[in-house]
């Protein structure tokens, strides 16, 4: 049986849309800069070996200086750095101007104020759609007490008191 009616890409992003995800901000220095952008698309993978999986857009300016680097820092944002969120997710202006930040082990940088960070080495690269599937092997973790940012259907929200 063949699908007759072509596939809704609105209701598909609607739809997913109700799956919440943190937000985080992937970070590397390309050519002694800093450079970064705002990812969704992040996840654990294995415990061992350790490795996490990300997924930028192809259409990303810094994506691709990121992957150059062949190493990056995930920063998963706390809920108070929704500006922040917004500052990485533009194109074009200098990103760290206004932003605190100190490198990380493997030199890429971690933000001030950010819940948790992830160091990694780029393990693998793979053509996934209007995406790329990033593996990321991890070298360091840290994290610090707060709540995390929360992105939900089109807006972030924040998690209830437990």
């Amino acid at each position: 049986m063949s699908e007759s009616r072509s596939f809704d890409s609105d209701r598909f992003r609607e739809v997913l849309g109700h799956f919440a995800t943190g937000v985080t901000v992937v970070t590397a220095i390309e050519e002694d800069r800093p450079v970064g952008f705002t990812c969704q698309s992040f996840t654990s993978l294995s415990l061992e070996p350790p490795l996490v999986a990300l997924a930028p857009a192809k259409s990303s300016t810094s994506w691709p200086r990121i992957r150059q680097a062949g190493f990056f820092c995930v920063n998963v944002l706390a809920e108070h750095q929704e500006a922040l969120s917004l500052t990485f997710a533009r194109s074009g202006a200098d990103k760290f101007a206004m932003v605190d930040w100190a490198p990380g082990k493997n030199g890429a940088p971690r933000l001030d104020g950010a819940l948790a960070y992830v160091e990694c080495r780029l393990l693998l690269a793979h053509d996934a759609g209007d995406h790329e599937l990033v593996l990321g092997a991890v070298q360091d973790v840290d994290s610090t007490a707060g709540a995390p940012l929360v992105f939900y259907r089109g807006r972030f929200v924040r998690l209830a008191p437990g």
